[in-house]
């Protein structure tokens, strides 16, 4: 599996959390995909509707969502800038400190009402604690941080909603999803993004939103264009809800790399993918505790993702990379993140320096 991904034989890469690995064989099908358009032009885009129609299918299939609750977008960002125009008035949004920013200034500049819940060890806790005192409508985050890796509980979520039914739970999925199994319509979140170029292994320009199609009669989102509608005879006034996340012409490549990936994923297992992650994840941390490496919010938390922050600065990171050890400089410490391809040989280079 590993000979799939050439940058595996030049590096220890440890910064799927920054870029996901291209295979060989997305590339190949993606070559062919160009090959045909060259040969085709607008020969090869009659077919374009149908091939993301199944794009769709399969995106949905893969994360549990309906059909209807799926919307191909270029990024995260995008799909959440048009989410938050459908909401009409401004309200109150509960953020978590030192968010990834793309979460945090798509409200920040809109004139959103924030409050803010911190990143402790007892993060479940504070988002409890600042809902009861601010009473937001919105929640928006991360469901793993990008920074250090803390992953919010699902479980916990689920009571959140269950205790504060009207509150819209709205989720960045680009450092969690693909990491394990996941169903959107069991899930509590109302919405969903994600970038596709990290776990997802996709390459970039592709993602999609997810939004419970209980919302769309209450909402009234204002991004629109031609391709919105389904034929060329469907009046303004007629478009979706989902297809106002779609406003302009959609690339077959890049949604078509994404599709190829899920089933890629599915092919490989997603629960199999978990279990070796979940191996990784707790090799990684017994090491980076014994050598004392982590910081005290992560060291008390049972559940952590793929992703930890280790002490580390400018000087031991450039170690790394002069030994093609790949990771990435992070807040304060260096940012070690491993997916389905990573080895525990793989940490015990990293340790060996560290």
């Amino acid at each position: 599996m590993r000979e799939d991904f050439p940058v595996l034989e030049k590096y220890t890469y440890l910064n799927t959390a920054s870029c996901g690995l291209l295979s060989n064989s997305l590339v190949q099908w993606r070559r062919r995909q160009d090959e045909q358009l060259l040969e085709g032009g607008s020969v090869f885009r009659d077919k374009h509707k149908e091939h993301l129609s199944s794009i769709r299918k399969t995106v949905a299939t893969f994360f549990g969502a309906g059909i209807r609750e799926t919307a191909l977008v270029p990024n995260f960002s995008f799909g959440l800038n048009t989410f938050i125009e459908s909401l009409g008035k401004k309200q109150k949004v509960l953020l978590l400190t030192n968010e990834y920013p793309s979460v945090s200034w798509a409200f920040l500049t809109k004139d959103f009402e924030v409050c803010y819940a911190l990143i402790t060890q007892d993060l479940e806790n504070n988002i409890e604690q600042a809902v009861e005192k601010h009473r937001p409508t919105i929640f928006a985050f991360s469901l793993v941080q990008y920074l250090n890796g803390i992953k919010i509980d699902i479980d916990f979520l689920k009571r959140l909603k269950a205790y504060h039914p009207d509150l819209l739970l709205v989720a960045d999925g680009t450092q969690y999803l693909g990491t394990e199994v996941f169903n959107f319509s069991e899930s509590p979140l109302d919405a969903l993004g994600c970038s596709a170029y990290k776990w997802l292994i996709s390459g970039y320009g592709n993602g999609f939103f997810l939004v419970k199609e209980s919302l769309h009669n209450k909402l009234h989102p204002t991004t629109i264009g031609f391709n919105s509608a389904e034929t060329f005879d469907t009046r303004r006034e007629d478009v979706s809800f989902i297809k106002h996340f779609e406003p302009g012409h959609q690339d077959t490549l890049n949604y078509g790399s994404l599709e190829q990936s899920l089933l890629k994923l599915n092919e490989l297992g997603m629960e199999t993918i978990s279990s070796k992650l979940k191996e990784l994840i707790n090799y990684s941390k017994e090491a980076f505790t014994e050598k004392g490496l982590l910081e005290d919010s992560i060291l008390h938390r049972d559940n952590h993702s793929s992703i930890f922050n280790i002490k580390g600065d400018a000087s031991v990171f450039q170690k790394l990379k002069e030994n093609n050890i790949i990771c990435s400089l992070r807040g304060s410490g260096i940012r070690v993140s491993m997916h389905y391809y990573n080895t525990k040989e793989d940490l015990d280079k990293l340790l060996s320096l560290v």
